[in-house]
Formats: C-alpha cells, sequence, structure tokens
C-alpha cells in the first residue's frame, strides 16, 4: 500500500458555495485521492491521497473544472493582511468609476420622473438619443465589471455554474433587452413614429443591468473587507514574532533579521523585548508573559533551563538562551497553521450546506426560466416576466450558505488560539460544545505530575534543616521520583554518603561519617531498632491523606518524617466544581491505588462514586467505551501514556505546553493551565451557536425570498422585488452572515471571580488590575527551602497595612506580594529579611 501524502493546493477563480463544492468533487474524482477540503474562505484545498494521485493530476482536474490551483508553500512567515487589501483596493478601483457611471446613467433614465431638467431633445424627438447614452454608460459599467461575466460565462459554458453565472444573466439579460429596445426606438424614430418610441422608452433597464453588478461589487468590496477581519487573530498572533533578533557571539552582540537566526544561536533578551524564537535560557531570569499564546493571566518566572516561546514577552529581567526551534518550527508557527488548517476540515454541521450548496445554482437558474414562462403564460407582458426572472436569479445567494460554517470555524479557532486552546480541525470545535462528560487522567493533569514535600515533621531536638541534609543526602543516590522530590529542596552542601544500598521494600541505607544513615518505610525503623513510635499515628494520617511518608534515622536516632505527594493543581478544585455547576458529569481515572487517588478526589471535588483507580491503560479505554453509551465524553490526559483513552473517548483533550503542539493523539490542546477547559467547552458552543445563527439566516434568506422575487405573492397581496433591490439583498447577505460570525471576536475567556489580565506597566514586573484596584509586585527571595519557609514569609508579608495576599514560592526562589494600593518596597523587604532570608 502506498504513503499517504497530505498537500495544500491554491485554488484561484471561486466565488460561491457552488465554486468550492466543484472544486471538491472535481479533486475527489481523480484516482487515489482519499479525502478532501476546500476552503471558499481561504481559497485553499487540502488532499489526501496515494498512488496513482499526483500533485500534477490534482491540479488539472481543478483546471478542468473551470478553476487554476498551485501547490500552496508550506509554513505562515507572515500575516496576509497585504493579500486581503489588494484584493479590496481591487475592488474600490472598479467601484468608484461604477458608481460615478451609474450616477450619470440614473439622472437621464430616471431623472424626467423626478422633475430633473434634461435637454429637450432628449425628451421629444430625441428619445433614442436618451437610449443610446444609456446604453454607452450602461455598457461602461458592465466592461468595467467584466469579470463577473468572463467567470460565470466560462463556468457556464462547462456546464457547473456559479454565483457568477447568476449575476452575468441577471444583468446580461437586462442589457440585452434594453438593447432591443433601444433598436426598436432607432427603427420608431427613423418611422417618425414617435408616440410609440416613447412608449417603448419606459421599457429600458439599462440602469437595472448597471445597477445589478454595481451593487454586487458593493457587496463583494463589504465581504472581502469582512473575510479579512476572519483572520484578524492569525494575524496578531504571527504579528508577535519580532523582525530582528539580537544575537549575542564571542561576547558581542548583533541585531540581525529573524530570518538568520539557526538553531544553537545564544540570543539575549531584555526587559520588554518580545521572544523571536523558541529556547532555552542559558543565564539570567526573566518574568516571561504567555497570555498571548496560553491565556495564562500570570506573567511565568523563567530561570536557568526553563524553555521560553516565540512571541512571548520578557516583562522582566534579563537573560541569554539557546535557541532550539527557528522560522516555521517555533511552535508560534505551529499554531498559526494549526489554527489555518481548523478551516480546512469540514464540521458535520456544515454538511448540510455542502449539500444544498453543489446543486443550488442550476436549480435557481431552472426556476428563473420557469418563473418567466408562466408570467408569459399567465398573460403578463415581457417586460414584466422577465423583471421577476431577473430578480429570482439576482435574489439567491449562495456564498451566504458557503460562508456560514467557515467564517464562524475561522474567527472562533483564532479566538481560540489567542486564549490558549487549541482545535485541531472543525469536528472537534463542533462536538467539544455537546459534551455531557469529561473524564480526568490525574497525575499531570489533576496533578503537576511530580512529587513534592508537603510535610516536613522533625524529632524532639531535631531542626528542619537537618533533617532535610541528612535525608537529600542519602537520597541523591537514588533515580526514584520521591528521591528527587526530597532533594530538589536540599541541594547545597550535601554529606558525603559511602556503602549506599537500596533495601527492596524498604528504603535506603548509607553512611555518613562512618556513622549509619537509612531511610524508608516502618519497617525500615523496626528492622534498624529505631524508636518511632510517637509519630505512627501521624504517618497514618498523612497516608489517608494520600501522601508518602518516609521514615529517616541516624546513628539509632530518629530524626523525623517527611511527607512526600503529587499536589492537585491550584485550579484543579475550581474547574470541577464549575464542569459540576455546568451539568456535567466529572470522573477522575488512574492508575494509582485507590487512598490516594480517593484523597486528591476528594481535595479536588469529585465525588467518590466517580473515581476510578488501579486501572491499567487499556481499562482506561474500556472505561471511556462504557461511559459513552451514557452521554457524549471527552478524555483530559497528558496525550502520551493516555494515548489509548483520548482515542477512545469522543473528544481528546491534552495539555500541553507550547512546545507539544504537534500531539497527534487529541482532538483539542490546552495551552496554559487547566482553566482553559472551561473556555474551550464556552467557545464551542458559542461557535456552534453562531453558525447555527448563519445557517439560518442563510436559508430563511433564500427560502422567503426567492418566492417573492418570483412574485409568488404578486397577485394575491400585490408583492414584488425590483431586480436592483434583489441584487443589493443578495450582496447585503453575505456581508451579514461575516459580520455576525465577527462578533465571536468579542468572546472572554473563562476567569476565576477576582481574576482579570493583568497590564504591564513601563516595562517592571507590576501589574495594576483595574477592576479589583490590585497591585502585584514579585521579589526575588533566596534561602526559603520548604513549604514551612513559605509560610513564615507569607505571615510576616501579609501583617504589612495594604497588603492582600503573599505568595511565596521556595522552588522559583520568590514572592508575589497583591497589595490594595501602593507600598514602599523597603517595608516588604525588611519583613522578609526579619524572618531570616534574602531579597534581592
Amino acid at each position: 500500500m502506498s504513503d499517504i501524502i497530505k498537500r495544500k493546493f491554491n485554488i484561484y477563480g471561486m466565488s460561491c458555495a457552488a465554486c468550492s463544492a466543484r472544486v471538491e468533487r472535481a479533486i475527489s474524482s481523480v484516482e487515489g485521492v482519499e479525502t478532501v477540503t476546500v476552503s471558499l474562505l481561504t481559497n485553499e484545498a487540502i488532499a489526501e491521497y496515494s498512488f496513482p494521485a499526483t500533485e500534477e493530476a490534482i491540479i488539472e482536474a481543478v483546471k478542468k473544472a473551470g478553476y487554476n490551483a498551485v501547490i500552496a508553500q508550506i509554513g505562515y512567515d507572515k500575516p496576509k493582511r497585504s493579500a486581503v487589501n489588494a484584493e479590496v483596493k481591487s475592488m474600490i478601483k472598479r467601484l468608484i468609476p461604477s458608481v460615478i457611471l451609474l450616477l450619470v446613467l440614473m439622472y437621464f433614465s430616471m431623472g424626467g420622473m423626478i422633475g430633473l431638467p434634461l435637454p429637450d431633445h432628449l425628451v421629444h424627438d430625441g428619445v433614442y438619443l436618451s437610449a443610446l447614452i444609456q446604453l454607452s454608460l450602461s455598457l461602461s459599467v458592465l466592461i468595467i465589471n467584466r469579470k463577473f461575466f468572463s467567470s460565470g460565462l466560462k463556468s457556464l459554458f462547462k456546464l457547473s455554474p456559479n454565483m457568477d453565472s447568476l449575476v452575468a444573466l441577471g444583468s446580461g439579460t437586462s442589457f440585452i433587452y434594453s438593447f432591443v429596445i433601444t433598436i426598436s426606438i432607432i427603427v420608431h424614430t427613423v418611422n417618425k413614429d414617435f408616440a410609440a418610441a416613447h412608449a417603448l422608452a419606459h421599457d429600458l433597464y439599462f440602469e437595472g443591468a448597471a445597477m445589478i453588478v454595481t451593487l454586487i461589487t458593493v457587496g463583494k468590496t463589504l465581504e472581502a473587507y469582512s473575510k479579512g477581519r476572519t483572520t484578524d487573530a492569525i494575524d496578531s498572533l504571527m504579528a508577535l514574532a519580532p523582525e530582528k533578533a539580537t544575537v549575542l557571539s564571542d561576547g558581542k552582540e548583533t541585531i540581525v533579521p529573524i530570518d538568520s537566526v539557526k538553531v544553537g544561536d545564544v540570543i539575549v533578551i531584555r526587559t520588554g523585548e518580545y521572544i523571536p524564537v523558541d529556547a532555552i535560557i542559558i543565564s539570567g531570569a526573566g518574568s516571561v508573559d504567555q497570555s498571548t499564546m496560553t491565556g495564562e493571566s500570570i506573567p511565568v518566572d523563567k530561570s536557568v533551563g526553563d524553555e521560553v516561546f516565540c512571541g512571548t514577552v520578557n516583562v522582566n529581567g534579563y537573560f541569554t538562551a539557546k535557541a532550539t526551534k527557528v522560522g516555521e518550527d517555533t511552535s508560534l508557527n505551529k499554531i498559526v497553521e494549526l489554527v489555518k488548517n481548523v478551516n480546512l476540515s469540514k464540521a458535520p454541521i456544515a454538511k448540510i450546506a455542502d449539500k444544498v450548496s453543489g446543486v443550488f445554482v442550476p436549480s435557481v437558474m431552472l426556476l428563473a426560466v420557469i418563473t418567466l414562462f408562466i408570467w408569459k403564460i399567465a398573460g403578463e407582458s415581457l417586460s414584466f416576466s422577465l423583471q421577476r426572472a431577473v430578480a429570482v436569479l439576482l435574489i439567491s445567494c449562495p456564498c451566504a450558505l458557503g460562508l456560514a460554517t467557515p467564517v464562524a470555524i475561522m474567527v472562533g479557532s483564532g479566538v481560540g488560539a489567542k486564549c490558549g486552546v487549541l482545535f485541531k480541525n472543525a469536528t472537534a470545535l463542533e462536538n467539544l460544545g455537546k459534551i455531557t462528560t469529561i473524564v480526568f487522567d490525574k497525575t499531570g493533569t489533576v496533578t503537576y505530575g511530580a512529587p513534592v514535600i508537603t510535610d516536613v515533621v522533625t524529632a524532639d531536638g531535631v531542626s528542619e534543616d537537618r533533617l532535610l541534609k541528612i535525608a537529600a543526602s542519602i537520597e541523591v543516590m537514588s533515580e526514584h521520583p520521591i528521591a528527587k522530590a526530597i532533594v530538589s529542596e536540599k541541594v547545597e552542601d550535601l554529606f558525603a554518603v559511602t556503602d549506599y544500598k537500596t533495601l527492596v521494600g524498604l528504603g535506603l541505607e548509607g553512611y555518613i561519617d562512618g556513622k549509619k544513615v537509612v531511610g524508608g518505610n516502618k519497617a525500615l525503623m523496626d528492622k534498624e531498632g529505631v524508636n518511632a513510635s510517637d509519630y505512627i499515628e501521624k504517618a497514618k494520617e498523612l497516608s489517608a491523606q494520600g501522601k508518602t511518608p518516609l521514615f529517616f534515622a541516624f546513628c539509632g536516632e530518629f530524626l523525623g518524617l517527611i511527607a512526600v505527594a503529587d499536589k492537585e493543581k491550584s485550579e484543579a478544585k475550581e474547574v470541577v466544581s464549575e464542569l459540576n455547576a455546568r451539568g456535567i458529569r466529572t470522573y477522575l481515572l488512574t492508575g494509582d491505588n485507590h487512598s490516594t487517588a480517593e484523597a486528591i478526589a476528594e481535595k479536588v471535588g469529585f465525588a467518590k462514586e466517580n473515581v476510578f483507580a488501579d486501572v491499567l491503560p487499556d481499562g482506561k479505554a474500556k472505561i471511556i467505551e462504557d461511559l459513552r453509551a451514557e452521554g457524549f465524553v471527552a478524555m483530559v490526559g497528558d496525550g502520551v501514556n493516555d494515548a489509548p483513552s483520548l482515542t477512545a473517548a469522543d473528544i481528546g483533550i491534552t495539555l500541553e505546553t507550547g512546545s507539544f503542539v504537534a500531539a497527534e493523539s487529541s482532538d483539542v490542546m490546552l495551552l496554559g493551565d487547566l482553566k482553559n477547559l472551561l473556555s474551550a467547552l464556552s467557545l464551542s458552543r458559542k461557535v456552534i451557536t453562531n453558525v447555527k445563527e448563519n445557517l439560518f439566516w442563510a436559508f430563511f434568506y433564500n427560502v422567503i425570498c426567492i418566492p417573492i422575487a418570483a412574485g409568488a405573492f404578486y397577485r394575491l397581496l400585490g408583492w414584488s422585488l425590483n431586480p436592483m433591490i434583489a441584487a443589493a439583498a443578495m450582496s447585503l447577505s453575505s456581508v451579514f452572515v461575516v459580520s455576525n460570525a465577527l462578533r465571536l471576536n468579542f468572546f472572554k475567556p473563562y476567569r476565576s471571580q477576582n481574576e482579570t489580565c493583568p497590564i504591564v506597566l513601563n516595562g517592571n514586573n507590576i501589574k495594576e488590575n483595574i477592576k479589583m484596584k490590585k497591585i502585584e509586585k514579585t521579589f526575588t527571595v533566596t534561602g526559603m527551602m520548604c513549604p514551612h519557609c513559605e509560610a513564615r514569609v507569607k505571615a510576616a508579608v501579609e501583617k504589612l497595612d495594604g497588603v492582600i495576599e503573599c505568595k511565596p514560592n521556595h522552588k522559583k526562589k520568590n514572592a508575589v506580594v497583591i497589595c490594595e494600593k501602593e507600598i514602599d518596597d523597603a517595608f516588604i523587604v525588611s519583613a522578609i529579611e526579619a524572618e531570616g532570608y534574602k531579597v534581592g
């Protein structure tokens, strides 16, 4: 079996939904093509094919259908707003002279009816001159807008009519009919039958022919502008990438174009600068605002070894970083490509419009012919019958049907990317809003995925620092995750350990200066004859909370307990609570033991009966399948270990950083924290509501307007529709659909009640919350080693007048202080240093 090839093509010549449907059928007819999707909005197609299909065969099939195609360039180097502007400018160049000529034409054709002065020789015996002037002006307008005729008639001759065909037939019929009447007027004038010539002058519709194409051009101009607005989110994302970068080489800084940066180059990032590539910090530190990519409202502290991403901004600090991904490989570019490609997939709801679009234009043309003959048979004049037929051609709008879904999908996916939500296809964007059940993996999803010290309980006479130092000295020899958690708390000035041994099922032992040190479970203490009886109840209490207590002893004397656990994420409880409030069932699914799972579930808010523990990967997929029998199920996991269950769910959701945007096992990726899941659910529902509104308008418009245009209510209610009004209505229907989709740009991501997006002031790491009148300050604090240190700093700072909250973090070596008013930094620094820690 041949390998499947995926290619993107730029399609030229499409003007409506009928065109995109025809191109899709043409490509699908090529032997070897597996799938194909065509976007009218971006004029692109993506095809998956294998032998014997080739790029050349696909391009040839498109050409035979009456359009052109070229292979699209891979990547997205610059925002394509310039192409949109060029299209709008081209439309305006046609529109301005068309309007001027149309106004002059209207003066000659209708000026006399409203009392405007006209030369006598044009009103009386020279009526034929008025007709010839109108013919010339009308023909000029049609020539300016000849694109409708070249495209429409070409498609018509290929038996694949499109919207341009309707316009060309409607306007052309009016012009030809008026041309024949003009010949008759000239004949009657030559025969001195001026009365007959004047009577025929009322049947001239040159202004109608000219106004039809002019109004359609007005609509197309507005549509082109509005369609350009749908890519605002993509353009703004791409604009985050700076055009230049500061590269450090041989101790010298050089500003170079971004295209010159290569993997391995060292870049310099100062306060207030955008990061030009994906990189790893090799010196210095900073506070990076990632909100434009991940939706995180608070800047993230970065130091040596941390990864930073293209398009994020360093709001405070100075660091150098080694480039790891540049150009098309950056996370920013991959996000943009994902957003663009969402529009090149079809949402299930779009299938209705696709089926209608494929037969819409031929059906309208047939209906116009039937309308003409019915009114003639009914005894009406040719002029009246022709007006009804032309109105039917012009009122019908395949564009509104074709744009109803893709414009909403494009705007919605772009807005999602700015909120830290990446939808990989339109189906995921539609189906996420239908979710009734969400299953969460525990490790790495609800919890941080790495054990940390939660409690330090020392024996009488033993300092916390001594316990941590001895424990880290022996645990540093182990590769176990729990050991790494303990070592991370104390990595400086460790004791040298000799004769290190791992005691299976018990723990570790070794010697410091010839004296035995042991660390492990209670059984190890009993084996070594260490008396830890006073701490057994505390150990049981910690175990009941889902924590792992470790006992440590030195020279036969008990030192204390250190409890380790994989902590729940700070936002997990809020997310689960909000989901439950929205009526969505939540489940916790893990391979951990029941006690640990239930302890986490209780903290986060999962119902006890909704916890599945001790489940192997294949068992997780089976549980997902069982839950699907009760409703629409989403699985939230890490995208690696949970691949089977992510695939088994209706929607697979992964939480990844910007560097893992290519994860294949999920349908939706959340960049940033878990709260973006709530934004994703809300956005999905808003997008699909918007699509339904657009489809309703498109169908309702055509179902109501076509019968009115055909004159179905003329004899009953006296309703009729002038072709010029029909043309204007047709143009505005597309503009309405696009404008409605643009309302999605006002979508606001989920925020906690007391949380809003920060505003960075003067490039410093001080953010003022306008709504709550808060000020945040971040201080670098050294000397904190554990949660107890954090508690001391927190208590000391929160005693200060004006301080709302202090958030110390011993791992990041900083403290975030939230104030309700401006406080002199010296007071905060003094409070922290009074507890024995150093600031700065």
